[in-house]
């Protein structure tokens, strides 16, 4: 072991013991190091540092049963119980597309993984968990009271990496913020909003701005009536407890910088805790920081399947902290409730 790396690691030991509640990611900021390179100190003890082979990583997991599987940014957390059934890759791109576990995959920020094992070494808490190249974490999987454990140790077996090194080294990222685009002047706005009319499919919108090289908080700021609206940053915690109230079953995404993790289906319990209004149900569990939130619109894009309405929410760089649809399937148009919903959204903003 380096002398850096012993030195991490009794540095580590040491803030725990002071703070034994501190979170991983919250230790690695007080030391001032990567989440990764906080992971990685524990090679060899509490760590096992994978190969690389993320494709055939992500297709050995469905043996394992019932995980958690998480994505986070820095404004929320999202959590769902299920099975990873039905991986598709295509090239460095990867979905997974059960009912339950439901994600958007971007291997090429997958850089590091480790299996961990936390707490109390007679009953550690064992995950999955997968950096991009900065040491950010972009996804983690959790074995729970469900998960089959010899499969979860065969598959950390059969992946572990020859270099279980607790040193790490990680590239560091310029700023995330996603800021603006250009500068609105130099922006054809006309035919930019005529492009928006012309959409066929909700993932058309991101070549769209890549086109018109927008940010996302740009273009709908200069979409224009009938395209976005701006509503009270209230809305996370107003679309959750509509949807709570109503039985309205929705679509809830965030992303990381290697994934987008998507729950379909109700919410019902609806908590707030200090800055966090966060959904506690069984299957599913949601953490919104709502002091983040700087931005929130209402968002309509045209499809083959007609429009189709989105609740966007975003924190002062710029950077989507969360998305949220109406339950719905390609090919079918949009739930009218969901409609209903969005339309009390609007009214109350009116009303303030």
């Amino acid at each position: 072991m380096s002398d850096r790396s012993s030195d991490l690691l009794a540095r580590i030991e040491a803030l725990r013991a002071a703070e034994p509640r501190l979170r991983a990611r919250d230790l690695a900021q007080r030391l001032g190091v990567s989440e990764a390179e906080f992971v990685a100190a524990g090679c060899g003890r509490s760590a096992t540092r994978l190969r690389p082979d993320w494709a055939e990583l992500l297709r050995a997991l469905e043996p394992l049963g019932e995980v958690m599987a998480l994505t986070r940014n820095d404004s929320a957390v999202h959590e769902r119980h299920g099975i990873y059934r039905n991986v598709q890759i295509h090239g460095m791109q990867a979905l997974v597309l059960d009912e339950d576990i439901d994600l958007r995959i971007f291997l090429g920020r997958w850089h590091h993984g480790f299996a961990v094992a936390e707490g109390a070494a007679e009953q550690p808490r064992r995950s999955l968990q997968i950096f991009d190249v900065d040491g950010t974490a972009v996804h983690k999987i959790y074995v729970t009271g469900k998960t089959d454990a010899q499969a979860y140790a065969a598959l950390v077996a059969a992946f572990r990496a020859g270099d279980q090194s607790p040193a790490l080294t990680v590239t560091p990222k310029a700023d995330a913020g996603t800021g603006d685009g250009v500068a609105d002047d130099q922006i054809d706005v006309p035919a930019f909003r005529a492009a928006w009319d012309g959409l066929q499919d909700t993932h058309d919108f991101f070549p769209l701005l890549r086109r018109f090289k927008l940010a996302r908080t740009q273009a709908l700021r200069l979409g224009g009536e009938g395209r976005a609206e701006a509503i009270p940053v209230d809305a996370p915690r107003r679309v959750l407890e509509l949807a709570s109230a109503r039985g309205t079953p929705i679509m809830v995404f965030v992303g990381s910088p290697g994934v987008i993790q998507i729950h379909t289906g109700p919410v019902v319990r609806i908590e707030p805790a200090g800055p966090w209004i966060n959904v506690l149900d069984p299957a599913f569990n949601l953490h919104l920081r709502e002091d983040a939130v700087t931005d929130a619109w209402i968002v309509r894009k045209p499809t083959q399947d007609g429009t189709v309405t989105s609740v966007e929410v975003f924190d002062g760089a710029g950077n989507t902290i969360a998305l949220f649809f109406g339950k719905r399937k390609p090919g079918q148009p949009e739930d009218p409730a969901w409609r209903d919903l969005v339309a009390a959204l609007a009214l109350a903003r009116d009303a303030a």
